[in-house]
């Protein structure tokens, strides 16, 4: 039996862990930020001893990407220097890492799913601090898997989806950027692969950088527009372009991933964005129905 450390576990996807791991055979702590900071090496390090940890799922994340303009040294203590330090620590414990990145390395200037092997170009502090945390992994040679995804949302934290039910609730009609194009992905589906995965009794692990997201492509036009329409509100959405809503950080236009090489070494098929976000909306209905 693994004992799994879930670090940032007070956010969507660590938050969504915690559902799928239940009935789980191995044992999973987990630990928010109050609780355990990933940029307390010391206390992670004897947290790890103390407790005999072999695997280690970091969620921790500076993700407020237009404030990291900001305040790129903290960007970079979390999203950089914080997993460098992990991945020190997982080859001198011979720990497992599952590391969570984002489809923001990437530049976004082409047309077409990108793969793991095309070269990162990020354009914003948030993607080159989450590329520099890649490369820390990397450089170290410990046994880790880098899972990139792309525009998560969840019933639980901040995020597009719930952003999205509570202004199209407030207001009578919304702009949304239409030229920006990716992939939603349910973080349910994220966590339900990881724990899958560990829940395999398998003598070695898969290591290396793969994509995962929802099946589909949308832009957050499309996105916005699924959620009004399965909700019912009688919000009106009118498409932009992003030079009419302009943000500190520069987004990618186009940052659908290619999941190619995760269904083939994994094995698995992934759900049509469409099909997930029903279940996420019909999740967050439920859960307001009995509030």
């Amino acid at each position: 039996m693994s004992s799994i450390l879930v670090l940032g576990a007070s956010g969507q996807l660590g938050q969504e862990l915690r559902v799928a791991v239940e009935g789980s055979a191995q044992h999973y702590t987990f630990a928010s930020r109050s609780e355990l900071d990933v940029t307390d090496q010391l206390a992670i390090r004897h947290f790890v001893q103390d407790h005999h940890i072999d695997t280690i799922i970091n969620c921790s994340a500076y993700t407020a990407v237009d404030r990291a303009e900001d305040e790129p040294e903290e960007a970079d203590r979390i999203n950089h220097q914080a997993v460098a330090a992990l991945a020190v620590l997982a080859e001198a414990q011979g720990l497992y890492l599952i590391h969570i990145s984002t489809d923001y390395v990437f530049a976004g200037d082409s047309h077409r799913p990108i793969t793991e092997e095309e070269t990162p170009h990020p354009q914003s502090v948030y993607g080159r601090t989450k590329l520099l945390g890649e490369d820390a992994i990397r450089c170290t040679g410990c046994r880790a898997l880098i899972l990139r995804t792309s525009w998560l949302y969840s019933t639980y934290g901040a995020n597009f989806l719930k952003t999205m039910c509570r202004l199209m609730q407030e207001r009578q009609e919304l702009s949304i950027v239409f030229d920006q194009i990716g992939t939603p992905t349910y973080a349910r589906d994220l966590a339900r692969f990881i724990v899958s995965y560990l829940e395999q009794d398998k003598g070695t692990r898969q290591e290396g950088t793969y994509h995962f997201s929802d099946e589909g492509v949308a832009s957050w036009y499309d996105f916005a527009e699924a959620i009004c329409h399965r909700m019912g509100y009688s919000c009106q959405l009118h498409p932009i372009r992003s030079e009419q809503y302009p943000t500190k950080a520069t987004r990618p236009s186009y940052s659908v991933l290619d999941k190619a090489k995760l269904k083939r070494d994994f094995g698995i098929t992934l759900p049509h964005w469409q099909t997930s976000l029903e279940d996420c909306l019909n999740q967050l209905t439920s859960t307001e129905t009995n509030e």
